[in-house]
């Protein structure tokens, strides 16, 4: 348990700065009102290559031989180590070959490729590029940075608790996202050398759990699956060789579901005009969880590279979610005026009209009733109720769809 020491991360402090941007902390006063703590962001989806990666990409690489430089570097990543190890292996002007799981998020790719790296995109998830990767470094002599399982990278993305602490010398908690667990090995390390009484919580997405069910069982375990929205933690088997130091370092696990991260990222947005990604806010979505008060608490921000389709997907589940879209239908007469009615009951509310599906088959009788289903913008959930009521006192039934936008 000597491997990852002050004098290494002083070392790696120094060593970073050189492709770092600073990421001093922002205060968030809507947070802290939101929780009753004291929560600061620590935006490292501002570095140059949009998230934290970087550090130990840098780090690990700086610390190789020449001669394994030469050789040619490959790693495995979701995106965000990628670009860390592209940038880092085209400052130190060494061949960089990274593989990616195919349902890696078309920005990250373009980024990785943008530094010089050839990118293979292989398997579903990350575990099964990473055995891809491993592969190929057999056939071809490559060195391998592993993008979480590896001491020195870790020891690099401690970093970040370097700076936390110099700004924020009485922090009480940082929140960290948890993938394979480098991030969270660095972080909560070097911060228990620097201060033991710092509690470090890690946050995992419901569906991707593996550095909990690992803790819970004593060892590392692999998960059978890793579904969820934040594909940079979307990892089924931890690191086994950072292992002990999480279960030595970590204070806690926090899990989050999918739903959580869409409405932390419309917080981010709306709040705070900061885009992160779904991984980056897992720490975000975790300050509800934290049973504490009036402590002064750190959130991560891993990362910000989101493409512009899966932002428009969160943006449109979030609005569903707090109920500024929804979807009704009623049944009406088929005759003249009665769609300028419900219209008008719907704009008498404020409430704006979104789409409109007017389905003449709904019955054998027209004369009867035809289906109206409206798609609608609303305030929230207290102006979504009175949309409704006003439609029910006018004599229509609303019944609740499926939004679809």
């Amino acid at each position: 348990m000597d491997m990852l020491t002050l004098e290494a991360f002083e070392e790696a402090s120094e060593c970073v700065k050189r492709v770092t941007q600073e990421t001093k902390l922002i205060y968030s006063e809507y947070l802290s009102a939101q929780t009753g703590n004291k929560v600061y962001l620590k935006p490292e989806n501002m570095q140059v290559t949009g998230a934290y990666k970087i550090r130990g990409a840098f780090y690990k690489i700086s610390t190789l031989s020449e001669e394994d430089r030469q050789k040619g570097l490959i790693t495995a990543s979701a995106g965000n180590h990628a670009q860390g190890v592209a940038y880092a292996a085209k400052a130190f002007g060494c061949k960089a070959v990274i593989v990616m799981p195919a349902t890696t998020p078309l920005i990250k790719v373009n980024r990785t490729k943008s530094y010089g790296a050839e990118v293979v995109l292989h398997g579903g998830v990350y575990d099964e590029a990473c055995e891809y990767a491993y592969k190929l470094a057999e056939e071809n002599g490559y060195t391998f940075i592993h993008p979480f399982d590896d001491p020195a990278v870790a020891t690099g993305q401690g970093t970040i608790a370097m700076e936390i602490i110099k700004e924020l010398p009485l922090v009480d908690y940082i929140l960290v996202p948890i993938g394979g667990g480098g991030l969270a090995t660095g972080v909560s390390t070097l911060a228990k050398l620097l201060n033991p009484k710092i509690k470090v919580i890690g946050v995992e997405p419901e569906e991707a759990a593996c550095m909990k069910a690992s803790l819970e069982a004593g060892k590392v375990v692999t998960l059978p699956s890793a579904n969820t929205i934040a594909d940079g933690t979307a990892v089924k088997t931890p690191g086994a060789n950072i292992f002990p130091y999480i279960q030595k370092n970590i204070d806690d696990i926090i899990t989050v579901s999918d739903d959580e991260l869409i409405v932390a990222f419309l917080d981010m947005v709306e709040n705070h005009k900061i885009i992160v990604e779904n991984s980056g806010l897992l720490t975000v979505a975790a300050l509800k969880h934290l049973d504490v008060k009036n402590k002064k608490v750190v959130s991560v921000l891993s990362g910000g590279n989101m493409d512009v389709i899966t932002m428009s997907s969160v943006v449109q589940h979030g609005l569903i979610q707090r109920d500024r879209i929804f979807t009704i239908s009623v049944l009406l007469p088929d005759r003249p005026g009665e769609l300028v009615r419900v219209a008008s009951v719907i704009a008498e509310e404020q409430g704006n009209v979104i789409r409109l599906d007017h389905n003449q088959f709904v019955s054998t009788n027209r004369n009867a009733a035809v289906e109206l289903t409206i798609t609608l913008e609303a305030f929230g959930t207290d102006h979504k109720a009175r949309i409704i009521k006003a439609l029910e006192d006018h004599g229509y039934t609303p019944v609740l769809k499926t939004a679809n936008l």
